[in-house]
């Protein structure tokens, strides 16, 4: 876990250095940082993540690289009504919603995502799991 931890430093520096623009495995791919806090610890933590477009909105995924099970800051997303996110250079509240493979809007944000993200199929391969899909709408302030 320490290796991901520190890896996720470095792309959040980088991507915060260079107005968002991030190298290496993400070269030329669209990254946001999603801001949350931990539902057990009460910690805010920071994850870098491919996102994909959906109209207004922003489609990340719980892929975990194909991990057993969802990544923690999924369930930290489906207890908040509205996350913190950086695109670019821009910081955006959003209102998130967590979209399982129950859900009948699941497989139409998942394709958009995975033909965003084509190491998806390589993920995929790893486990039975279906990842979950956030869609992240941005909030517009009245003020």
């Amino acid at each position: 876990m320490g290796d991901v931890n520190e890896a996720n430093k470095q792309v959040i520096s980088q991507f915060r250095a260079q107005g968002g623009v991030v190298g290496g495995p993400f070269e030329g791919k669209h990254l946001l940082l999603l801001h949350t806090v931990g539902r057990r610890t009460g910690q805010k933590r920071v994850n870098p993540l491919v996102y994909a477009a959906d109209g207004d909105g922003f489609l990340v995924c719980g892929s975990s690289r194909g991990a057993e099970k969802d990544p923690a800051w999924v369930g930290n997303v489906a207890a908040m009504s509205e996350v913190t996110i950086e695109v670019g250079e821009r910081v955006l509240r959003a209102a998130p919603t967590v979209v399982t493979p129950a859900s009948p809007e699941w497989e139409r944000l998942y394709g958009i995502w995975s033909a965003y993200w084509p190491a998806s199929a390589q993920y995929e391969a790893r486990t039975s799991r279906k990842f979950p899909v956030v869609r992240l709408e941005p909030v517009v302030s009245g003020d």
